[in-house]
């Protein structure tokens, strides 16, 4: 009969049936600063997550919420997730799909819940080390993080330029 046609995706026809807008990413995505398993760039936080995890956790999820979560508290419910469910990877890989957002980061090598499930420890230590590529001293925590930037004094201000000789029409000065 006739020959099929080539597939369409239906994403705008369901928006404009469903009156649903549909997600657009304005901005461009990054790439990440170190690959997913380069996680012997940072020996020191490599051996912290892989004998405990819930600490670079928590560290990772107190930047990421800018301060409003402390690292005690994520690292430790990581930790009773982790010791009695064995669902750990579901809490942190809500905060990587957080993460990748805020800094506008490329989902790759795989979807985030994928990275978690299998390589939980590797994504841990790619967050650590991103952060740590951004500026932040992971072990400050998120308020001596903002004490450290440096910030606009009125000393340090600079006036806007005025520019001498040109009067207006009319003016006394003429």
């Amino acid at each position: 009969m006739y020959p099929p046609k080539p597939f369409e995706p239906a994403a705008p026809a369901a928006a404009a049936v469903t009156g649903i807008p549909m997600p657009t990413n304005s901005r461009p995505l990054h790439s990440w600063s170190s690959g997913l398993f380069d996680c012997t760039d940072d020996c020191g936080n490599c051996c912290l997550t892989c004998w405990c995890p819930c600490v670079t956790f928590g560290r990772i999820a107190e930047m990421i919420d800018k301060g409003t979560t402390a690292c005690g508290m994520s690292g430790a419910l990581y930790a009773v997730l982790y010791t009695f469910t064995g669902f750990q990877w579901i809490y942190s890989w809500m905060y990587r799909s957080k993460f990748r957002a805020q800094y506008d980061l490329v989902e790759v090598p795989c979807c985030d819940c994928c990275i978690h499930f299998c390589c939980e420890r590797c994504s841990l230590c790619q967050q650590y080390r991103e952060l740590k590529n951004h500026g932040f001293d992971m072990e400050l925590g998120w308020h001596l993080n903002l004490e450290r930037m440096p910030r606009a004094t009125s000393s340090t201000r600079t006036q806007p330029a005025v520019m001498q000789g040109m009067y207006r029409e009319g003016s006394e000065h003429n």
